[in-house]
């Protein structure tokens, strides 16, 4: 009894000390994110070197970490900069009458007279619309701005977490494998069960990291390439955007071009409109349909479906790094079903009445 009393109470106590040194590391959560992430995109890299250097931990984990920074790191801190710097030029040609929003409405609902009539239908009025765009691209530029502040302000603690960030990469890269094994004969929950989720968890982390940010990438380029050729404002900006949206499967870089295109077919640029709808459909689309099917749907193993939603309920669950969080957990809900499905059902059906019939 004694020996039950004190088993429950020290599980009890272990349950409460890992809950509050959960809470201890809630603010450092995303650094933490991106540390792990990183270890296990850059896993094989360290293996690869730790063949050829024999022996080495520590110098194996710094090259493969410096080799994260100088494909990955610098790379992202580069096009940051440069959307900050375009997104206060925007807020300031927005604030000084430069550009006024209301106008681009107002010339789509000019060259369009029956997309007038149809708003009209279901009782949209035209004008509120037009105040609702201009409200709406003010909001939107002064929020790019005071996060562009913001970030300029808070670039210490920036700083600071993108450090933490590399340490915790460097110690992982180079423990990391030591770290799973004392998980493993940690957790309770079956060794072979816990080598196949860790096993699920490092594939999606890479598919959906190395695939969604590689999509991203590539429809950002080929976006703000576009919008260069064509002669619109701030090509690298709208690429960075159109990058950012196409973190969501389906919908992502459209939600940029296409409004692009209308407003230049309202002001009459019939020839760059047809390009731009064009190059939309055929390169840009054409590159996620290629590519996100083969670098993150064959990896992860989800429907489709599957992938935008956990994508997108990702991303309002906990912003930006939801595009991983949120495949991360379907994919570990699906392999949960898988395992209690193979194990607990066929255990019943072993046990059941008529097999125990056919068995005699």
């Amino acid at each position: 009894m004694s020996e039950k009393l004190e088993q429950s109470t020290f599980l009890i106590t272990l349950a409460l000390v890992t809950l509050v040194f959960g809470l201890l590391m809630m603010p450092f959560w995303v650094p933490l994110l991106w540390a792990v992430i990183i270890a296990v995109l850059f896993h094989p890299m360290q293996v690869w070197l730790g063949k050829r250097w024999g022996d080495r931990p520590n110098l194996t984990a710094l090259t493969t970490l410096l080799t994260c920074m100088v494909l990955v790191v610098l790379p992202v801190l580069f096009l940051l900069g440069s959307f900050l710097q375009q997104a206060l030029s925007i807020y300031q040609q927005i604030e000084s009458g430069e550009i006024q929003p209301g106008n681009y409405v107002e010339r789509v609902r000019e060259a369009f007279p029956a997309v007038q009539g149809l708003l009209e239908r279901f009782d949209i009025d035209v004008n509120t619309l037009r105040e609702n765009a201009a409200h709406a691209a003010v909001a939107a530029s002064q929020f790019l701005a005071r996060n562009a502040l913001a970030f300029g302000q808070g670039a210490f603690g920036f700083v600071l977490q993108l450090a933490l960030m590399l340490y915790v990469a460097f110690f992982l890269l180079r423990d990391g494998r030591v770290l799973v094994d004392l998980l493993i004969q940690a957790l309770p929950l079956g060794d072979e069960r816990e080598r196949l989720l860790f096993q699920k968890f490092a594939e999606v982390a890479r598919a959906t990291v190395k695939g969604n940010l590689l999509v991203a990438m590539v429809q950002g380029m080929l976006g703000g390439l576009i919008f260069w050729i064509l002669g619109l404002p701030a090509p690298l900006l709208w690429g960075v955007v159109m990058t950012v949206l196409s973190l969501i499967p389906a919908i992502g870089a459209g939600l940029v071009w296409l409004p692009a295109a209308v407003y230049l077919y309202a002001i009459g640029a019939w020839v760059s409109a047809t390009v731009l709808i064009a190059y939309g459909v055929l390169i840009i689309g054409l590159a996620d349909n290629l590519l996100r099917p083969i670098l993150v749907g064959r990896d992860t193993k989800l429907p489709d479906w599957m992938v935008l939603l956990s994508t997108l309920g990702g991303i309002v669950m906990v912003g930006i790094s939801g595009f991983v969080v949120g495949p991360l957990i379907a994919v570990l809900f699906v392999a949960f079903w898988q395992i209690f499905s193979r194990e607990f059902n066929s255990a019943a059906i072993d046990h059941s009445p008529k097999a125990s019939i056919e068995d005699d």
